[in-house]
């Protein structure tokens, strides 16, 4: 495949019909469907929410789902199944002290035919990312999968292991390690690669150390450029907000079951240990780089702004075989992501495909990914690259389109649906990201969170309007009417909207039941693992009235010692409370004696400011100790009075303005309420 560049100037008059900047009318395809309940023979009527079942509404959209996708079903399953060696003989992995991060139980309850509470294509996704142990995708490269959301990738090079993306946690990446050693044949760990930024790559990697018996990596270790500062601060700033969305995201409140977990569409799920941070000794690119690695040559191509901030993807050619990261993968990915990020560049992300294809498909024979399964034969190859390009650069420019001809980002939701070509092809249907969701990231991306509607632009919050709605249409029992008559019609769009206004309003019970039972129905006809996962997380913290938290912190010390002085004090000055201060404002100075760091924080009336390298002239109190024994103070491992009394911690000055600051400090919570007010 040869790459033809052409150049052409364009008229000032044509540019601006083409950029959408002179007036236009509102077209034809313009106009959002007018969306009509399901009508359902011999459906009933409820006067009680429901649970755990499917409506005859429920039942009759998954079915219509069964019956009108014609593409062929076999092919995943064929690609996830092909190449198993060999799985670990125990059901769980667990942690030291006993407690499991992962088990075999998702697996073993995904059998048979898709029951009625589950999207039947998200019943067979979830099947096949269950399928866990240790497979060859071709000889010399293996893959362990089913352990982790994630995929860890195992190359033979000349005098041992080479580790791609060492899993989400410890413990399963010692798993996973075991597994390649005990059934390959054991042989050190040469280097290891990290192919992008996000933590479900990268954070089991202290394992992969610690089976050399070291703390330092006696291999080199090797990431995208940007890779520490990105993989650092990502999930920094706003990690506790993340944390929590995550876990409705995941499915953490759920037990496994068709009912309830089966999965996330990307992978089976996150595991919950211990989370770990090695740091790259190199970063590669953005240029284009070819590297011998453990005699292996890899060809990188940066891919930095697509799925995540700092990617590449690499091309072996010993191999003949493409590793496309995450930029490729078996399902349609995030614009914008359910747990909360930056939204992403489809646009970008639809080029780099492109140039993956230009560069590598006449070659590549295998398209190994950081999720899911291989595809094999060139042609297969070509035409993977070809829909997920066509995928991204659609659902961008379409967005676009609809956007410069005056359709709001709830319409344009609406009219893009569905995309022709994900009708017959699984691994760029909605299994993961769905164009709903991505067609709202590609419009922030551009515009913002705002519509352009006047009245939406300064909205009353949530509980405000709520008690507003409610009042209005003649209190909550009217609400609940209105509700049980949209969810006994099949509405559970509309259902779930008046139930959550008269929840926000205050109803503890009725409410909270019958949003719990829409949530529900939502759930079990979602194609999105990641959607089923929030709507039923959802449903069960309004049934129990328990939140789920994160089990994110184990391990931090380890974590927070990556973190640059100067992100970690912009991070802990976002917990800064002014009204915990009563204090006129003051400035303290830090020193760290262990790395020779200074700083100095502003505190006033309304804002922490930090300035790294500053020292300022007339401080109220001067903090000075190790950078090591400040992270084990901010992480709760050590006991600051106990610090001063041994002389590890030293403040000169005034004591109580140090106490003051770090007292103004909120704890970040991992249970703040979403589903409720």
């Amino acid at each position: 495949m040869k790459r033809l560049i052409k150049s052409r100037r364009i008229g000032p008059v044509f540019a601006s019909l083409l950029l959408g900047l002179g007036a236009c009318e509102r077209s034809v395809d313009n106009e959002p469907p007018v969306i009509e309940p399901l009508q359902v023979e011999g459906a009933l009527s409820y006067d009680a929410p429901p649970v755990g079942i499917s409506t005859a509404y429920t039942v009759a959209a998954n079915d219509r789902i069964k019956a009108n996708f014609t593409g062929p079903l076999d092919i995943p399953r064929q690609r996830a199944e092909r190449g198993f060696i060999a799985t670990i003989d125990k059901k769980e992995i667990l942690t030291k002290d006993g407690r499991a991060v992962w088990s075999a139980d998702l697996a073993n309850a995904l059998t048979g035919d898709a029951p009625s509470t589950v999207h039947p294509l998200l019943w067979q996704q979830s099947q096949l990312t269950a399928l866990h142990g240790l497979f060859e995708v071709t000889d010399g490269i293996y893959q362990v999968r089913g352990f982790d959301l994630a995929v860890m990738t195992v190359i033979r090079g000349e005098s041992g292991w080479i580790i791609i993306d060492p899993l989400t946690t410890v413990e399963t990446a010692s798993a996973a390690l075991e597994l390649v050693q005990t059934t390959l044949g054991e042989r050190p760990v040469s280097a290891m690669l990290y192919t992008h930024s996000h933590a479900d790559h990268f954070g089991g990697a202290e394992a992969i150390v610690e089976a050399h018996g070291s703390e330092n990596p006696p291999f080199p270790i090797f990431a995208p450029v940007g890779f520490s500062e990105e993989a650092i601060s990502e999930n920094l700033l706003a990690g506790p907000h993340m944390a929590r969305r995550s876990m409705l995201m995941y499915g953490a409140p759920l037990p496994i079951g068709s009912e309830a977990a089966i999965g996330i569409g990307l992978g089976p799920t996150l595991s919950s240990g211990r989370i770990s941070l090695v740091l790259p000794t190199e970063e590669i690119g953005p240029e284009r780089t070819t590297r011998i690695i453990d005699g292996v040559e890899f060809q990188f191509m940066d891919a930095g702004g697509t799925e995540a901030p700092a990617e590449f993807v690499f091309y072996l050619p010993d191999f003949k075989a493409l590793c496309t990261s995450e930029v490729v993968t078996g399902t349609f990915h995030n614009i914008l992501t359910m747990r909360g990020a930056k939204a992403r560049d489809a646009l970008r992300w639809s080029q780099v495909v492109d140039e993956i294809l230009l560069e590598f498909s006449d070659e590549a024979e295998v398209l190994f990914a950081s999720h899911h399964w291989p595809v094999w034969k060139k042609d297969e190859v070509e035409q993977h690259l070809r829909l997920h390009r066509n995928l991204y650069r659609r659902l961008h420019d379409q967005t676009l389109r609809l956007a410069n001809s005056g359709a709001t980002i709830d319409e344009i939701s609406a009219l893009l649906q569905p995309l022709s070509f994900q009708e017959d092809e699984l691994s760029v249907r909605n299994f993961y990201g769905t164009t709903e969701h991505n067609v709202k990231g590609v419009y922030q991306f551009y515009f913002g969170w705002w519509d352009g509607v006047p009245a939406n632009f300064n909205r009353h919050p949530p509980e405000a309007r709520a008690k507003r709605f409610i009042e209005s249409i003649g209190g909550v029992d009217k609400a609940i009417e209105i509700g049980k008559s949209a969810f006994n019609e099949g509405d559970y769009r509309w259902a779930a909207e008046v139930f959550n206004a008269a929840v926000f309003a205050g109803n503890e019970g009725e409410a909270h039941e019958w949003l719990a039972a829409t949530y529900e129905q939502l759930g079990f006809q979602a194609e999105s693992g990641a959607w089923r996962n929030y709507f039923l997380s959802a449903a069960s913290e309004l049934r129990s009235g328990e939140r789920a938290g994160s089990r994110i912190g184990e391990g931090t010390t380890a974590f927070v010692a990556t973190i640059p002085t100067g992100v970690l004090f912009d991070a802990l000055v976002t917990r800064y409370n002014p009204r915990k201060i009563d204090r006129d404002p003051f400035t303290l100075n830090f020193r760290f004696t262990d790395t020779d760091e200074v700083l100095s924080i502003e505190v006033g009336r309304d804002v922490a400011f930090p300035r790294m390298g500053i020292v300022a002239d007339d401080p109220i109190a001067t903090f000075s100790t190790t950078r090591e024994i400040f992270d084990g103070l901010i992480t709760g491992q050590h006991n600051a009075m106990g610090l001063v009394v041994t002389g590890k911690l030293k403040i000169s000055g005034n004591r109580g303005a140090v106490s003051d600051f770090f007292d103004a400090l909120d704890d970040p919570k991992s249970d703040f309420p979403v589903v409720t007010p």
